[in-house]
């Protein structure tokens, strides 16, 4: 019994018993003869769960229903930076969830949570847009949201304004709060 492997089937959901040294090979289920390496992946521009197999994750799979690329590579995309006359235009018009990052070059936390907010900017390129707003050179738009100590993260979903975090967060709880926004229909 330890050389078994189970593995349940998303098709029927039957628990299958495959033996390890069979594990290589492409295993079938016993009930249906679905394959078992498939993956569940959701897309994150619609929020469909799309079943691909294991060995189509190379090929550049899309979401069955917008036709969006569900493996996205990882590109280095950095969050770019607003000021109070590109706001409106890229935050509050934007058809994307985005999440805004008050800082100051002169703030220490604020150039620690720098290298995190350019990593979330590009493992959520696809779901949520991330932007920079320097505080010191954008007076107009801190004190419209209230912004009075940085780092300040601004969560926005269609334009409104759903959550205010202040304080250096680990990249864990930032993700939390983006997978909020994240826009699903």
């Amino acid at each position: 019994m330890p050389d078994n492997v189970i593995i349940r089937c998303l098709n029927c959901g039957t628990k299958n018993r495959i033996p390890q040294k069979k594990l290589q090979g492409r295993s079938i289920c016993g009930k249906c003869g679905s394959s078992l390496d498939d993956l569940i992946i959701p897309c994150l521009k619609c929020g469909t769960k799309n079943r691909i197999p294991e060995d189509r994750l190379t090929q550049k799979p899309i979401c069955g229903k917008c036709h969006e690329s569900l493996i996205i590579a990882q590109q280095k995309i950095a969050a770019f930076e607003v000021t109070d006359n590109t706001f409106t235009r890229e935050v509050l018009t934007s058809d994307t969830s985005v999440l805004v990052d008050c800082w100051a070059p002169w703030c220490a936390p604020c150039r620690t949570l720098s290298p995190i907010i350019d990593e979330l900017a590009s493992d959520y390129a696809n779901g949520v847009k991330i932007v920079k707003l320097n505080v010191d050179e954008n007076p107009h738009t801190a004190s419209q949201y209230g912004i009075r100590s940085i780092p300040t993260m601004l969560f926005f979903k269609e334009g409104k304004l759903v959550k205010q975090v202040t304080g250096a967060l680990p990249k864990e709880e930032i993700e939390k709060y983006l997978l909020s926004i994240i826009k699903t229909n």
